[in-house]
């Protein structure tokens, strides 16, 4: 279905759809199972409520992972893994290609041959992967002229085949089960954490995170295997390659684009900037990664959902309108809370040896918080199996990391490739709107991410004005933690007073109440 189906659209020719957001028994049962009874904002609301815990709890095993790691390796350390942790990010993306994705939005009568058809394309794809990472880490280390990558690198690629084992976890995914999905996904960040700070305490610097890794992705995919729902076997129909990569290739194409945005930069800033300050850009990417958390808690969670009413214009819009203004109520108090904090943060928890991340820290963490404006119109296009699009806003990012960002890292270090890094990010986001206007009416979309940042306005202010009037002299533990106190409480009280509505709505759908559907985007 293409985006130009949205206009002038007919809501008589999805009557299996019913007007609250629920399905008939027999749509129901063909993509949520016989249990699946309730409606779809309920089950929605409920899936967000699971996955904010699990990547809460994600994100603190990951918070105390990397302060951890910190603590025990050096900076340089910390850069040889930013050459591998980029490396080996870009590439996985590659894997991740697209073949979930679609086997989430298809609607195949026969589930376990339309998984099995998806498991098989995945083997495929790992397998390529698999051997193609093999054969190149010896160029990357001739690229990055630093040979001591190679070892853990082919350590680092076994962890692929493995994620073409993790392909049952789709199959809860998909019916929007996610307490099973999120349990079996749990023992990847669980196992790594305990492996790599053992490891790590006991000296054994960069190693610790790529043995890490390699054992927690393994665990899971174990679980994984043991809890599929269908069989584990090869099956290929006539047709399947060509319905795969017409949905595909365009996230092919994107991924391709992304491993440039990540490998050029980090190649120039070996040779341009050495480790240490690698070592700083990947800090501060890590740290500003937290700002995308609800993303993948609120697009992961609504994917199913919107590939389930892909047919219904009224209930896309909302759920795009309430879904990206929840996003940012997390995203812009981050973006602003690390500008805030950051020289206290490097000064109080890393230490004078990571002073150069100040800037870097700081100016990735407001980038990621704008980056979150319309974060999720990636999973409507591919709902509607549009993925154009994506690749279109990807090639504009590229251009803007090559063309602005690289640049200023030559000349500039650390500090430019930050900020050519924010343009990039402007770039992308004009492109985003333009094609999200196809969908939706860009003034609301406009006027929705406004009423998602107001809330975090005042904590600043007040923050701002502790810091004119009463702090003065050196900063201590003291007013750090006090600042920030003020600025939690401040923007908490403010969002549950101004988005009482909204909040009261989704109170309403984890009840499975009927009200929830009452209040407007």
């Amino acid at each position: 279905m293409s985006t130009g189906a949205l206009e002038g659209f007919d809501a008589s020719i999805v009557e299996p759809v019913l007007e609250d957001g629920q399905f008939t028994a027999d749509q129901e049962d063909s993509r949520f199972g016989a249990e699946g009874k309730r409606d779809l904002r309920g089950r929605t609301a409920r899936g967000i409520v699971v996955n904010a815990v699990f990547l809460i709890a994600l994100n603190i095993l990951g918070f105390l992972k990397g302060f951890g790691v910190a603590a025990f390796i050096s900076p340089s350390d910390y850069g040889v893994w930013g050459l591998l942790g980029v490396t080996f990010t870009t590439l996985f993306r590659l894997v991740q290609v697209g073949v979930d994705d679609k086997y989430i939005q298809q609607d195949n009568p026969d589930q376990e041959a339309a998984f099995q058809e998806a498991f098989t394309l995945q083997c495929i794809l790992c397998g390529a992967f698999f051997a193609l990472m093999l054969a190149s880490m010896p160029l990357y280390a001739i690229a990055y002229q630093d040979w001591q990558i190679l070892l853990p690198g082919y350590i680092l690629a076994l962890s692929v085949p493995a994620m073409a084992l993790q392909a049952p976890l789709w199959t809860y995914y998909r019916k929007m089960d996610y307490l099973r999905q999120r349990t079996l996904q749990a023992y990847e960040p669980v196992v790594s954490f305990v492996v790599t700070l053992v490891l790590a305490a006991g000296g054994a610097g960069y190693w610790s995170l790529v043995i890490g890794v390699v054992v927690g992705t393994w665990t899971t995919a174990l679980v994984a295997v043991r809890a599929s729902p269908y069989a584990l076997r090869m099956r290929y129909r006539r047709g399947t390659f060509n319905e795969y990569w017409t949905f595909s290739a365009p996230l092919f194409y994107s991924a391709l684009i992304v491993v440039l945005i990540g490998q050029v930069p980090t190649l120039v800033a070996k040779h341009s900037v050495g480790l240490l300050g690698l070592g700083a850009i990947a800090m501060a990417g890590n740290i500003s990664q937290y700002a995308n958390r609800i993303d993948d808690i609120v697009t992961n969670t609504l994917y199913p959902a919107v590939c389930a009413v892909k047919d219904r214009a009224d209930l896309l819009q909302e759920s795009f309108m309430k879904s990206n203004r929840l996003a940012l109520l997390w995203a812009a108090p981050f973006g602003a809370g690390v500008v805030l904090f950051a020289p206290d943060i490097v000064h109080h928890l890393f230490g004078h040896r990571w002073h150069g991340a100040v800037y870097p820290l700081q100016a990735f963490g407001l980038a990621a918080a704008i980056n979150q404006i319309a974060f999720n119109w990636t999973a409507f296009h591919r709902a509607l199996g549009d993925t154009k699009p994506i690749a279109h806003s990807t090639t504009v990012m590229g251009i803007g990391v090559l063309g602005i960002a690289v640049p200023l890292l030559i000349t500039h270090g650390v500090n430019g490739y930050a900020t050519g890094m924010g343009l990039a990010i402007l770039l992308m986001l004009a492109a985003r709107l333009y094609f999200l206007s196809k969908l939706f009416p860009l003034r609301g979309v406009l006027a929705n991410t406004l009423h998602g940042i107001l809330p975090t306005l005042p904590a600043v202010l007040v923050v701002v004005g502790l810091r004119m009037s009463l702090w003065g002299g050196p900063r201590g533990a003291e007013q750090f933690i006090g600042e920030l106190a003020v600025f939690v409480v401040c923007t908490a009280a403010v969002t549950m007073y101004s988005e009482r509505a909204l909040l009261r709505e989704f109170r309403a759908s984890l009840g499975g109440g009927r009200e929830a559907s009452a209040v407007p985007a």
